[in-house]
């Protein structure tokens, strides 16, 4: 991981530069066989807004340029209630992380949000689309365990995962 990496609180102002990210994240999911995930205008505009306003989205940055953005939330995710398949690694008070995407690949971005989310209490949950493979790669390298599968209020499956530093 490179220790250029910053992350902090994002800011409207940089909203242009976090549709961007989402873009462009959008066309690497494409181009590495994810053609049903965030599909159409998600994440709107309004939806990255309300993660400003309520102080949970995240910007990385790298060398002063933003390259990545996540949301991050406190437990309990109302979808992540109910897991099939599996379970959760225990019942632990935890942050999830939403919505992350990566503009510049290679500098460790991923593990340094993922590390930042953990940072907070020690218990980390977050679920991909079963065919983002560049993402289910990037969990289980940073040491993330598949639980199960979750439900989204649309009904969709996700993969669920979760990692734990508490003993």
């Amino acid at each position: 991981m490179s220790d250029s990496v910053t992350i902090r609180l994002a800011r409207e102002s940089d909203i242009e530069i976090i549709e961007r990210i989402f873009a462009e994240a959008k066309l690497f999911m494409r181009a590495n066989g994810n053609m049903s995930q965030w599909t159409g205008s998600y994440p709107e505009r309004s939806l990255i807004m309300n993660d400003i306003t309520n102080g949970n989205c995240y910007v990385t940055e790298h060398c002063g340029e933003v390259c990545g953005v996540f949301s991050m939330f406190e437990g309990p995710d109302p979808t992540y209630a109910v897991i099939k398949n599996g379970k959760w690694l225990n019942d632990n008070r935890y942050f999830v992380i939403h919505r992350i995407a990566i503009a510049k690949h290679g500098l460790g971005i991923a593990g340094k949000c993922f590390e930042f989310g953990l940072s907070q209490n020690g218990e980390l949950r977050i679920d991909t689309h079963r065919d983002n493979l560049p993402m289910q790669n990037a969990l289980k390298k940073n040491g993330f365990s598949e639980c199960g599968i979750i439900f989204l209020a649309d009904g969709s499956e996700r993969l669920a995962f979760q990692k734990s530093v508490n003993k």
